[in-house]
């Protein structure tokens, strides 16, 4: 295959890097000019302020009939309205024959002050309480030493609040007392009387009598388990009869638990 013109080509058979290809340039009609190119240059130069920072090229000079005139800085009041509203403004009338204009008197005001003095209660001397050498001093009442507090009418008197409480701690304490007792009379023991102590001692020995009677028909020859058993429970029950016979016996006053 023959190579392509502008390629080289190498002896091993690999083709080289072309060479590179001449510039071609471009006429300015192929350039890219906008379409807002004359729209902007028009808005900059109608913008641009010559005088931006330097000020106007000419002051315009004041004329020499705007003088400042006398009086013509000091505020004036509006012209006065001769209709307000569509109604005229009644005229200034003349005052009636039983009018009496008020008349200042002028008072004397020394000879007042000197009545008030006269006739005021004179003030009372205020105590004062000298702590140094140098003479400084302070109000003795707002000092704390007076003791004005001990003449109140409630000095002494237990507050309210305090008798309030306290009743409040009494009847709780009252209350649980109470409670307590309750709790004890519930608890307490039962005594038992001499009637009902006579009538369970003649109860405890019929029946110890009727086991005695029951232990005394057993046969002499226990050759079982089940004679044996018998025989001892017996025993048993007759010793605890004997023991609560002997119990009540011995003791005047018994007291039964309340279970």
């Amino acid at each position: 295959m023959a190579p392509l013109p502008g390629s080289g080509s190498l002896g091993n058979g690999q083709q080289g890097p072309a060479p590179p290809r001449p510039l071609r340039a471009r006429s300015s009609s192929e350039r890219f000019i906008s379409k807002f190119r004359t729209f902007v240059k028009h808005e900059a130069e109608k913008n641009k302020s010559k005088w931006k920072t330097m000020g106007p090229a000419k002051v315009a000079v004041p004329s020499p009939n705007d003088f400042l005139q006398k009086h013509s800085k000091e505020p004036k009041l509006a012209p006065r309205k001769k209709e307000q509203d569509g109604k005229k403004e009644p005229a200034l009338s003349v005052p009636g024959r039983t009018y009496r204009p008020v008349i200042r008197i002028k008072k004397n005001f020394i000879n007042i002050n000197a009545l008030a003095v006269i006739k005021g209660v004179p003030k009372k001397p205020r105590h004062f309480c000298v702590d140094s050498r140098q003479g400084d001093k302070y109000l003795l009442e707002p000092s704390g030493l007076v003791p004005k507090y001990i003449k109140k009418k409630d000095y002494g008197v237990t507050p309210k609040y305090v008798t309030q409480r306290n009743e409040e701690i009494r009847r709780e304490e009252e209350e649980r007392e109470a409670k307590v007792v309750e709790e004890l009379k519930k608890r307490a023991m039962k005594h038992l009387s001499d009637e009902e102590k006579t009538s369970i001692l003649q109860a405890l020995k019929k029946k110890w009598e009727e086991l005695n009677r029951e232990f005394q028909c057993l046969p002499v020859l226990t050759d079982t388990r089940y004679k044996k058993m018998h025989k001892a429970e017996v025993e048993m029950k007759l010793k605890q009869l004997e023991h609560d016979i002997e119990a009540l016996e011995k003791h005047k006053w018994i007291y039964i638990a309340n279970e």
